[in-house]
């Protein structure tokens, strides 16, 4: 395993970023369970244990432009077909700095790992806490490469009242970090306002590869 990705993933926290040089980095998994494609401005880190020379050779027939031939969805599928697993979307990879204090929402944290939001942020991080508002949930858990990762969900009878906005917050006081990740559906552009206002900034985009047919 390799803890090259985690060190990528601090510094681009950080503002930080590989060389925007239009090449691709190939490097090994993490952990059994991570695998996919970061993809920085002018620079894509491709994190995988098959053969990096497989990798090139399919990057490079890529039908794309080099510089997005890592998350060109030919490529993504012959990866996908190789490596036996299965992902949902590419997102929107966003990160901001922790907060001090305590959120400015009321919270009460569910312990229950039967509730559906912890049984389904198992499948995919560790660590998982999850805390309740009214009309809505922020979690929170060890996801990618051992990050920090949020994620709200705002019932829809309490929408279009900042609820939102208030739960990504809450996320960066809570997280026992010097930051917290967000990974966002590009289309799902309320989704991504929210998390702007609330102080996430984007550093690039993201295509998880899932072994056990969890969906991120």
């Amino acid at each position: 395993m390799s803890d090259e990705l985690g060190r990528i993933l601090e510094a681009a926290a950080r503002g930080e970023f590989p060389a925007p040089d239009g090449t691709t980095s190939v490097i090994g998994q993490p952990n059994a369970r991570d695998a996919g494609v970061l993809a920085f401005t002018a620079h894509s880190v491709v994190f995988t244990d098959e053969d990096p020379a497989w990798v090139r050779e399919r990057l490079a027939a890529a039908p794309s432009d080099p510089l997005a031939a890592a998350m060109n969805p030919v490529f993504l599928a012959e990866l996908l077909a190789r490596t036996g697993r299965t992902m949902s979307t590419i997102d929107l990879t966003t990160v901001a700095k922790a907060l001090p204090g305590p959120p400015e929402v009321e919270l009460r944290e569910i312990g229950d790992p039967g509730h559906p939001r912890v049984a389904r942020a198992l499948a995919y991080r560790d660590g998982v806490r999850v805390w309740a508002a009214d009309g809505g949930v922020v979690v929170l858990g060890r996801g990618l490469a051992g990050r920090w990762e949020c994620a709200v969900e705002v019932d829809e009878d309490a929408r279009g009242r900042g609820l939102g906005v208030a739960l990504a917050r809450a996320a960066r006081h809570l997280v026992p970090d010097a930051a917290v990740w967000a990974q966002v559906a590009p289309g799902n552009a309320r989704s991504v306002r929210a998390f702007q206002r609330a102080g996430f900034r984007a550093v690039g985009s993201e295509a998880l590869l899932s072994a056990n047919g969890s969906l991120s």
